[in-house]
């Protein structure tokens, strides 16, 4: 798909995917994804020092996207970063023959999902128990599908 790397910094973000998610992704493994071919990451900036406030990154194939990971910091949450950064990410996926965007989340995050709704994505499947937690419950993960 093409990409940027300038002013990326895969420990930065991988920090950051670890503030918000139980599921850690080190610095290299954010590193080796953003470096794919068929990557599509975009970062949210704000503040007087440019700090990064949001990620989105995606995987784009044939005509079909799929977000693998979306955050906001906690403190910049409900302000519409992420708005903004699917909004991006959308742009460029229909740019590289997208049709569709994918997304997976849990069942009981409420707030991801009002957010998806809103945006226009709908229900494709449901994964039974899919997300352990740490104290050994299971969640369903919901694939949300959204025509671009």
């Amino acid at each position: 798909m093409g990409h940027q790397t300038i002013g990326w910094n895969a420990a930065e973000l991988a920090g950051l995917q670890g503030s918000l998610f139980a599921e850690l992704w080190d610095g290299e493994a954010m590193a080796r994804l953003i470096a794919h071919d068929n990557a599509a990451a975009f970062l949210a900036r704000g503040g007087e020092r440019a700090e990064t406030v949001g990620y989105i990154l995606a995987m784009v194939a044939a005509d079909e996207a799929e977000i693998l990971s979306l955050g906001v910091r906690k403190d910049r949450q409900r302000r519409g970063v992420a708005t903004r950064l699917i909004a991006a990410l959308s742009l460029a996926a229909i740019e590289a023959g997208a049709r569709r965007l994918y997304l997976e989340v849990a069942a009981d995050n409420g707030p991801a999902l009002a957010l998806y709704r809103r945006l226009g994505f709908q229900q494709a499947w449901r994964r039974r128990a899919y997300y352990r937690r740490a104290d050994r419950t299971t969640r369903d993960a919901l694939i949300l599908s959204l025509a671009l």
